[in-house]
């Protein structure tokens, strides 16, 4: 919380906007490419960039720059900082060798998940998943069941706020149509996706509480689609997600 302007450091708030531009989607950015994504002009973006090179958590070869592992530092002090990671992680390592699928476990920032936990039986999307990975909500089944745990107008927002550009034929674009998945989310306890991430990917997740009956978090299991329609992923997978859900809400705080 601010209490006075001089508290606030704009060009530091404006060094993380040009960091928060790359992604896995956009590895490499030009300067014009970060001033159109921050709305800064074309000097300060390539003085926010040029400063992330000087200190080593950019690198840059005349016209594209790109994040450097340092900045991983950034993150991972924050995920390390938190809790919920190491007490979920035996946890995911059980319920990955009892099923034979990954599983992984996620919070809500703003429109995205972020992976806090992973446990990996095989890889099943063409990105690779880790602590720290980001993904849309609204199309993710751990993004869906932390956005029903919102109240309902708080969850409108994110939706329309989210970039629904189609990822995949099966991918949901009316935000009506999202928004009554995540009503149905909240009636039923879990949310199933089939193909809307990537094609060939089918997940099912469940909703993680505190000891307080709080939404902290999201737990999810993902799996190659097969044949069988995705309402078996319900009878398979959800007695073990309810079942870590269970044991979770004793040791979460």
């Amino acid at each position: 919380m601010l209490n006075k302007p001089t508290d606030f450091i704009a060009s530091f708030a404006k060094g993380l906007r040009v960091i928060e531009c790359f992604g896995a989607e956009t590895p490499r950015l030009s300067i014009a490419e970060v001033a159109e994504a921050t709305g800064f002009d074309r000097a300060t973006a390539r003085r926010c960039l040029l400063t992330l090179n000087a200190e080593g958590y950019a690198e840059y070869d005349g016209k594209f720059f790109t994040l450097t592992p340092k900045v991983l530092r950034l993150g991972m002090g924050a995920l390390a900082s938190l809790p919920l990671p190491q007490i979920v992680q035996p946890w995911l390592d059980q319920l990955t060798d009892r099923i034979g699928q990954s599983c992984s476990v996620s919070i809500l920032d703003g429109t995205e998940i972020v992976y806090l936990a992973r446990a990996a039986q095989r890889r099943v999307m063409s990105i690779g998943l880790m602590p720290g990975s980001r993904l849309p909500a609204h199309c993710t089944s751990m993004g869906r069941v932390l956005l029903a745990a919102l109240p309902p107008e708080d969850a409108r927002a994110a939706v329309e706020a989210s970039d629904l550009t189609p990822r995949t034929a099966y991918s949901l674009t009316d935000p009506g149509e999202i928004l009554a998945r995540i009503d149905q989310v909240r009636r039923d306890g879990y949310a199933v996706i089939d193909q809307e991430v990537e094609i060939g990917l089918r997940s099912i997740a469940v909703p993680l509480y505190d000891i307080h009956g709080r939404v902290v978090a999201a737990l999810n299991t993902g799996m190659a689609a097969s044949a069988d329609p995705a309402e078996t992923l319900i009878e398979t997978y959800l007695p073990e997600l309810t079942r870590v859900q269970t044991g979770l809400r004793r040791v979460l705080r």
